[in-house]
């Protein structure tokens, strides 16, 4: 063998071994792991005593932890628009909590996180909570093909809890059909008036194994009433204590399926939304009840998918980010001995507010994410940074350059969720009853209407009448408004929420 074919040979698997990692390290498999109603003080890599969670603290130990991460809103369905469509919410009519029964919000066409990741070669999948619509307008076919929905948006594959747990239908949809369902037994759903004859929370409440605190009292499903009607799919109805099972099962076998391509897994688990049900093996495992058991099934989910990247060898090349859709609730609408058993745990942690709230407590969640082949362990930023930023910073992370009108809110902020920069986004919209304007460390709450205080769910909504201002630096807990002290700088941070709503676009 010739010295020259020998150089030759050796220059070739050079190449050949470079174009790999550049190609590693610009299509990394994501897994975006998202939590419901879990707050920034649940998690104990964030303060949380009452609670173990050693799988998400071993992301962030082995990663990036964020202190000023967040939901792009308060509450779960537009949060979980603004993150895939890059968009915030508020902009679009029809994107507040969806019914049980609600179209496809999202409509085919549109540039999505997914339907951006599956052009650039990957293969996309979500399983878990949806909770975005499903179907035309008029409604889904809930015994036939049920479409559109996450296929018609960039995703390959879907095993979906429609909407949530305490909505109706009580059923799995597995790419564009129910799962399990019996044709001789069909389903009506309806969040009108009452289908079939099945016993109701309201009606009858001694086939009740938790009760509801307030609404949750219409169709009985595995002794749960639940909001909305129902009737048919017996066969195809879960079983709430295994549902986390199952769905991990599933994104499992996603990872399981797909390991030879880049992937994308959009895993969204239920916990700890109502009704907190957790599998009996993490009944009692926490002195919360219910809701710190399913914060410890939450961790266990979380640990299984760690566990299979570690065991097929894909630890190094995925990008893990796990995270919640907005901030903690207690009562949520059963008596599920939350509140009688919180103690001294802080949901919020040192924030005001939760789920529903403009106060930092609404939207500024736990944010952690791993990437070993690139991003440095033991990390903590003060960046500020939101999921409705993951459609630009990961198209630029895989080389695309995305249409001009494609996630207008969504900003290019790699370096930041990498660790490479202190500094993220330079501005943020806060959605909840009203809007807020984060700046650096000044925080203003437009006016707005209402009680200021959700009484179902004991939450400081932050709404007043009039303007409030802040400087989360020196007052995390936003206990001090600032406005009448400083109106020039409340004169500046309207005008520029103004401006942000009226031009259509923030980026």
């Amino acid at each position: 063998m010739s010295k020259c074919f020998i150089a030759w040979l050796a220059v070739g698997l050079l190449a050949a071994q470079t174009n790999v990692a550049l190609s590693a390290t610009s299509h990394p498999n994501i897994v975006v792991i998202y939590a419901d109603d879990l707050g920034y003080g649940d998690v104990s890599c964030y303060g949380a005593t009452a609670v173990a969670t050693p799988h998400i603290d071993r992301i962030a130990a082995e990663g990036i932890r964020f202190t000023d991460g967040h939901a792009p809103a308060a509450t779960c369905t537009p949060s979980r628009y603004a993150m895939l469509t890059g968009q915030y919410a508020w902009r679009l009519k029809g994107t507040g909590i969806a019914r049980g029964d609600a179209p496809a919000i999202i409509k085919p066409g549109r540039v999505t996180l997914a339907s951006m990741l599956q052009d650039s070669g990957y293969k996309t999948g979500v399983v878990g909570k949806w909770h975005l619509g499903l179907g035309p307008d008029e409604g889904a076919d809930w015994n036939g093909k049920i479409a559109p929905g996450p296929l018609e948006i960039g995703f390959d594959y879907c095993f979906l809890i429609p909407a949530t747990g305490d909505r109706v239908p009580c059923v799995y949809v597995e790419n564009h059909r129910v799962v399990d369902l019996d044709p001789n037994d069909p389903i009506q759903v309806s969040f009108k008036k009452k289908v079939g004859d099945e016993p109701t929370g309201a009606e009858n409440p001694e086939l009740l194994k938790i009760h509801p605190s307030h609404g949750h009292d219409r169709t009985i499903v595995n002794g749960i009433s639940r909001i909305g009607y129902m009737s048919g799919g017996k066969r195809a109805r879960w079983v709430d204590e295994d549902m986390a099972d199952r769905i991990t099962s599933k994104a499992v076998a996603y990872i399981e399926e797909n390991q030879a391509d880049p992937f994308f897994l959009f895993f969204s688990l239920h916990d700890i939304h109502v009704p907190r049900v957790p599998h009996p093996r993490f009944v009692g495992t926490t002195a919360m009840g219910p809701r710190g058991d399913a914060i410890a099934q939450t961790d266990w989910c979380t640990g299984e998918i760690l566990a299979a990247l570690d065991r097929l060898n894909l630890t190094d090349n995925t990008i893990v980010l796990f995270t919640s859709d907005n901030g903690p609730v207690v009562d949520d609408g059963y008596k599920d001995e939350a509140v009688e058993k919180l103690g001294d745990h802080r949901p919020a942690g040192p924030f005001r507010g939760g789920k529903y709230s403009n106060f930092e407590g609404g939207t500024r969640v736990p944010f952690v994410l791993r990437w070993p082949a690139k991003v440095k362990a033991n990390q903590t930023s003060d960046a500020l940074v939101c999921q409705i930023d993951l459609l630009h910073s990961f198209a630029a992370l895989t080389g695309q350059t995305l249409a001009a009108d494609a996630g207008p809110d969504s900003h290019n902020i790699l370096d930041a969720l990498l660790g490479e920069n202190p500094k993220g986004r330079d501005h943020l919209v806060e959605h909840a009853r009203t809007l807020a304007l984060r700046q650096g460390d000044w925080k203003y709450i437009e006016p707005g209407k209402g009680p200021a205080v959700n009484k179902n769910t004991n939450t400081e909504v932050g709404v007043a009448p009039q303007g409030q201002l802040y400087n989360l630096r020196a007052d995390l807990r936003e206990q001090k408004n600032l406005a009448d002290q400083d109106p020039q700088r409340v004169v500046k941070m309207k005008a520029m929420l103004d401006e942000i709503r009226s031009d259509g676009a923030s980026r």
